[in-house]
């Protein structure tokens, strides 16, 4: 007999940030179900145990036994004098297998008007319906026929589950389809409500992510490598915590929520103002500067486009950039600035010395280091790896990880040198 299930071997694979966390997955008769085995196992991977409830038409699409297979977990389709339903999402603090949190993924227009109007005729409908009443978190993901999804009735129903608190994410509309949210922000958002402390409540934070983009003629330019990812992270980390967050973003390979506000600027001089003119005239708690702001830049733009027929060699000429971080001490002597220094192949002691000697000379009051020539935790990478030092240089080292992991010890790390700094606020 089988002591574990092969399925298990995957879990905290990826991390532990939802490690003793436990999901119930309701599953709708939607034909996004078949991504549904992939939410499973990224939710396992960073150590949550998941358990499948379906609907009679979610089981005529997929087989309960590949959500057997995916989370290594009996499936529930249909309930019995056990009350699974009140097992699962009753109010029951700390007894085994209790929800902590209900994820409806995929949601069809039939089950949410369903639970809109208190209707429990599947085991995934009065799942959702204990979880109201015992205040268990509930995330409703949508996926369906754009026609469908834009029903008046439905709308209504929508906006009915937001106001008694359930959390709607997406869809995404494309080619005439309301299509289910993409799985990371659906791992995201689970990690948002699940774990994200409430300590930066109160606080504005202004964060830059991205590249610059520096123009030779007006259509090419120097750039870099930077995906914007780490950038993005720390902003989703903190809005989730509580914070009034600015996010101040480049051309990022990487999708920007929603939710977060957002300037978008495209070269090194967009940045800059964007910065001073926000630091001028609303009062920041933090400045965190992870864009990868360009060192040089052309010293004109050349207008219209150059001409490969006739200009057979080019010579560019570079100036120094201004300094974001020093920009921004100047405009605001108080904020909280934490900068990041970039490197490449150098040793740890050398990437250390390097990043301290810039927070000194910029008066940052934190910097993160990390090595970028590294392919593991490059600019595209999902992972990272970084030094945390103060101005003291006292040095927090973060191991390889996940950048939203990452994202929340540099926060971690900051609220307790800001504290420091500032202990009539503890």
């Amino acid at each position: 007999m089988l002591k574990k299930h092969p399925s298990k071997d995957i879990s905290e694979s990826k991390g532990t940030m939802l490690k003793g966390k436990t999901i119930c997955l309701c599953l709708t008769g939607s034909v996004a179900v078949i991504s549904a085995p992939i939410v499973a196992r990224e939710l396992m991977r960073l150590g949550a145990e998941v358990i499948a409830v379906m609907t009679r038409a979610a089981a005529e699409l997929i087989s309960p036994a590949l959500m057997h297979w995916a989370t290594g977990n009996p499936v529930l389709t249909k309930l019995t004098g056990a009350v699974e339903h009140i097992y699962l999402a009753g109010d029951r603090p700390g007894a085994l297998g209790t929800a902590n949190l209900v994820l409806v993924c995929p949601a069809t227009a039939n089950t949410i008007s369903k639970i809109a109007n208190g209707i429990d005729d599947t085991p995934v409908t009065t799942v959702v319906t204990t979880a109201f009443g015992s205040g268990t978190p509930i995330v409703v993901v949508p996926a369906m026929h754009a026609s469908m999804f834009n029903h008046v009735i439905l709308e209504e129903n929508i906006q009915k589950l937001k106001k008694y608190g359930i959390d709607i994410l997406g869809p995404r509309l494309s080619e005439g389809k309301a299509k289910i949210a993409k799985v990371d922000d659906i791992i995201d958002r689970v990690i948002d409500l699940l774990i994200s402390k409430k300590d930066l409540k109160g606080r504005k934070i202004l964060i830059t992510a991205g590249p610059t983009r520096e123009y030779i003629d007006e259509i090419r330019f120097v750039s870099n490598n930077s995906s914007g990812r780490m950038g993005i992270d720390i902003a989703k980390e903190a809005a989730a915590r509580g914070a009034d967050v600015l996010l101040v973003a480049g051309q990022c390979m990487v999708k920007i929520p929603e939710y977060l506000n957002t300037v978008n600027v495209v070269s090194t001089e967009d940045f800059i103002n964007a910065v001073k003119s926000e630091l001028s005239y609303n009062d920041y708690d933090f400045f965190i500067c992870a864009a990868a702001i360009s060192d040089y830049s052309p010293t004109s733009c050349i207008e219209g486009k150059i001409s490969s027929d006739n200009v057979k060699e080019l010579q560019i000429n570079m100036k120094l950039t201004p300094k974001i971080i020093d920009e921004a001490r100047r405009k605001n002597h108080k904020v909280f600035i934490v900068a990041f220094k970039a490197e490449t192949n150098v040793s740890r002691s050398e990437l250390i010395n390097r990043a301290y000697g810039r927070l000194q000379r910029s008066d940052a009051d934190m910097i993160v280091a990390n090595d970028v020539g590294r392919d593991d935790i490059g600019f595209v990478s999902k992972d990272n790896e970084v030094y945390i030092i103060d101005k003291e240089k006292r040095i927090t080292h973060v191991e390889k990880h996940s950048k939203r992991y990452i994202a929340s010890k540099i926060l971690d790390t900051a609220l307790e040198s800001y504290h420091i700094k500032h202990p009539e606020e503890s």
